[in-house]
């Protein structure tokens, strides 16, 4: 099964941590289920000729916002509708479950609460799973079309099944400690309030449920592939 990852931003690079883009994350985490990945970079205006062009798509994460008057953000959303009238299964992850959100009809905001970052707990359909954030933008209106199946106090729609072949969650499983103490090094001073950043820190050597969301992608693609 062809997974296509639309990548939607460029993962940041520093001097001391391996170099990895998001389609690294992405194929490292759903790695061993017999998946097959190619990317297009849609933030670089690169998109795939058809949505059949991947058994399944992936809309990664991204620094940008999706109500961004961006060259990428319109034909994205209209390949997003494609897609998803077409019965292509869509995963979004963060600035994927926003993109995709906000292409079905709901809306996307900046959080005036600031930032969620590092490992957090969210209620998965009474599950407590631990996961890592990286957002100020959130989905503050849901579409129609989705059920709520993860949420926290500070994030209402953590996460989203839709009645058709689309499920997305606002944290990001792909982010190991790795991923996250880079982040909060690089892009975080400056940015996200300092209280945040060290609660972070102090939280970085525990325990996440990345692999519990890896199979829950897996599971979804392979339900609804067409293969």
């Amino acid at each position: 099964m062809l997974i296509g990852i639309l990548n939607c931003g460029h993962f940041p690079e520093a001097a001391g941590y391996p170099a990895r883009t998001y389609s690294d994350l992405y194929s490292e985490l759903l790695a061993g289920h017999g998946l097959e990945f190619r990317t297009w970079s849609v933030v670089d205006m690169e998109f795939p000729d058809s949505v059949r062009d991947a058994d399944g798509w992936l809309v990664s994460g991204s620094r940008h916002g999706a109500y961004e008057d961006l060259p990428f953000i319109r034909p994205l959303e209209e390949f997003i509708r494609a897609a998803y009238a077409e019965e292509v299964p869509l995963v979004g992850i963060c600035f994927g479950h926003q993109i995709i959100a906000q292409a079905l009809g709901g809306k996307v905001a900046k959080y005036p609460a600031g930032w969620g970052v590092g490992r957090t707990e969210y209620d998965f359909e009474g599950r407590t799973l631990a996961l890592n954030a990286w957002h100020q933008d959130q989905v503050v209106e849901k579409p129609e079309e989705a059920e709520v199946i993860a949420s926290n106090d500070f994030c209402r729609y953590a996460g989203f099944r839709y009645k058709g072949p689309a499920y997305s969650v606002q944290p990001h499983p792909e982010f190991d400690r790795n991923a996250i103490d880079l982040l909060l090094n690089v892009r975080a001073p400056g940015v996200v309030a300092p209280d945040r950043i060290e609660l972070a820190k102090e939280r970085m050597d525990q325990s996440v449920d990345n692999a519990v969301i890896a199979e829950n992608i897996v599971k979804f693609f392979k339900e609804n592939s067409h293969v």
